[in-house]
């Protein structure tokens, strides 16, 4: 368990806060088996894992398969009175190129396509030296920050929680038949919840500080 306390706190090292409350903790080394909690709210900060590195870049790598096919496979089908239309995502955003609706087509692309496999893509060039106990590649500083600071733009969930909205309201003036892209977007939502339960943030920066060389073959996963 991490203990609050005793750390310098004109430079601030060693500290790790809870991603829910804020509360600070002196950063420890955990054995396997071992977790540790906020004393606060109970929240997992970091429990040693092996392999986690690995698992997250087979399901970033995972991520970007499911994006290629989400994109090009049929989305959706609607029908009514013998008469259907077919579409891909890409036909979606592609709807909208026209006009002053144009920006539209660049944010679909961008946040709904772009932004998860851009992620995705940093993620494994950030990971894969690290997850071999090598030093990490130049530049995976800038890859993992930029990689977090999209976070909050990567909006794959919201548009599938959109979507099955909007098809509950069209549902009784059609039907509507959902293609392999649509199940490949529901896949993507598993697959980010698992990514979050093996990575956390901190550990992965201790990582890049600290040359690869650090996890000694475990790495410590946390609840960001």
């Amino acid at each position: 368990m991490l203990q609050p306390g005793e750390y310098d706190m004109t430079t601030g090292e060693g500290l790790i806060a809870c991603p829910r409350c804020d509360a600070l903790y002196v950063e420890e080394e955990l054995s396997d088996g071992e977790t540790a909690r906020c004393l606060r709210c109970n929240t997992v900060l970091a429990r040693p894992r092996a392999g986690a590195f690995t698992q997250i870049i087979a399901l970033a790598i995972t991520t970007m398969v499911l994006m290629v096919g989400a994109i090009f496979f049929p989305f959706l089908e609607v029908s009514r009175m013998g008469l259907g239309n077919k579409t891909s995502l890409f036909g979606v955003a592609m709807a909208f190129s026209e006009g002053f609706i144009a920006p539209l087509t660049v944010g679909i692309l961008g946040m709904v396509v772009a932004l998860p496999a851009l992620r995705a893509g940093l993620l494994v060039y950030t990971l894969w030296p690290l997850a071999r106990g090598k030093r990490p590649y130049a530049g995976a500083a800038r890859a993992f920050r930029l990689s977090e600071q999209m976070k909050p733009w990567s909006m794959a969930e919201i548009f599938i929680i959109g979507t099955a909205v909007a098809m509950v309201k069209v549902g009784g003036l059609a039907t509507i038949s959902f293609g392999p892209a649509f199940w490949a977007f529901c896949a993507l939502i598993f697959v980010s919840l698992a990514n979050k339960s093996f990575m956390s943030s901190a550990t992965i920066w201790d990582a890049i500080e600290d040359g690869g060389l650090r996890t000694d073959g475990r790495e410590m996963v946390g609840f960001e």
